[in-house]
């Protein structure tokens, strides 16, 4: 069995809570959560805290591999080293002793399942005792007295013709329960070494880390699997409250209901008609104001009122009469009674004032603009783009 192991403290003093300060569009620790839970390899998560904060956000991502368990005080100090923390869950949650244990800090938000999977592989076929995490530097060092550390100057090589130094980067550790045990500390014996990436070097620690590496994910990882996850849509489909209007309630002096929508959402219904996407409305009210913006937007399906029925089974009608499946769907939505449709289309959205329990859905996009203020416009050009 592979055990995770992740420390999480209530404090920060750099950065306030920060293993669950939004980055990317969710919870810090969000990341490695979500890249453990696809890992191959890894049967099981525990998240050490001390904090409700973290033990609440954590709880919303749904993940099944994710276990909390609860430190004792003394191990959650700012001086509290991480092996304490190990070694005490170590001694209450009894473990096999031939398990591999892996260390991971989520600090290192970069790291991805394929390097947890790839470096349990490589630790069993090289049959060393421990495994940590670096990066290829390929930089010239000296020492303070003005001798060269790592190179000769007088011949001073190509970048490419030098080794360089490996950097230990942080990002996780991996070594048996037996071990740890027995030489309290996260390496032990022979170690081996699992080259990551150079961009994965940072470490958030201070806020300008924080800024540098929501560059690196966006960057190398974010863009990547956008690429990747873009599907053929053909169905593009759309909550109304809070995600076509601002969410607000607005009455006239008679009493009337009136509704905030904008103008850009309806050219993106436009753009995607011209592209020869159907779209649909699905929402829980029912009143004439929806029915004829989803006129003048020429809707192809509107359903109000669906109540018991659910958005999700509307969702399936609609695919059944088009004979397309639910992969082929983008769908935005902002509340809990879109959470399930968002969970089973091609690809989901939100608008930036979503509720934190659909924010947290698995690879939903999380939009900048917010319902009525142009998100479904965002969204759309997204798909398009």
């Amino acid at each position: 069995m592979n055990i995770a192991f992740i420390p999480l403290r209530c404090g920060s003093k750099s950065i306030p809570f920060k293993n669950i300060k939004e980055f990317c569009g969710k919870p810090l620790v969000y990341w490695n959560l979500k890249a453990i839970e696809e890992s191959k390899y890894i049967d099981t998560v525990y998240v050490a805290t001390d904090c409700k904060e973290v033990v609440d956000t954590i709880e919303e991502f749904n993940f099944k591999k994710v276990k909390i368990y609860i430190r004792e005080a003394k191990n959650a100090q700012d001086t509290s080293p991480t092996e304490d923390v190990m070694l005490e869950f170590l001694t209450k949650q009894k473990q096999n002793d031939k398990d591999l244990f892996l260390l991971v800090q989520a600090t290192s938000p970069i790291t991805q399942s394929y390097d947890f999977d790839n470096a349990i592989k490589q630790l069993k076929k090289s049959k060393k005792d421990s495994l940590l995490t670096v990066v290829n530097e390929k930089r010239f060092f000296w020492n303070k007295d003005g001798t060269a550390l790592n190179y000769d100057y007088k011949n001073r090589p190509r970048r490419q013709d030098f080794e360089g130094f490996f950097l230990e980067n942080g990002a996780f550790y991996i070594n048996s329960v037996e071990n740890i045990l027995k030489y309290k500390n996260r390496l032990s014996g022979e170690i081996d070494l699992y080259v990551m990436h150079d961009y994965t070097s940072i470490e958030i620690d201070e806020p300008l880390d924080w800024h540098i590496a929501e560059a690196y994910m966006k960057e190398h990882i974010l863009n990547s699997q956008e690429k990747l996850e873009k599907k053929e849509i053909k169905l593009f489909l759309s909550d109304v409250d809070g995600t076509l209007t601002d969410a607000g309630m607005y009455y006239d002096i008679y009493g009337n209901e009136l509704k905030k929508f904008n103008t850009h959402d309806g050219k993106g219904f436009e753009l995607l008609r011209n592209k020869g996407i159907k779209t649909g409305l699905i929402t829980s009210e029912k009143t004439k104001i929806v029915e004829n913006r989803a006129k003048k937007l020429k809707i192809d399906y509107l359903y109000q009122d669906v109540g018991y029925k659910g958005k999700l089974e509307v969702a399936k009608e609609i695919c059944e009469k088009e004979n397309i499946s639910l992969k082929e769907v983008a769908y935005i939505g902002d509340d809990i009674n879109c959470k399930e449709l968002l969970q089973n289309v091609g690809i989901a959205a939100c608008p930036a004032n979503s509720q934190k329990e659909i924010k947290n859905i698995k690879n939903i996009k999380q939009l900048n603009k917010c319902g009525g203020d142009g998100a479904v416009r965002e969204f759309i050009n997204y798909l398009l783009l």
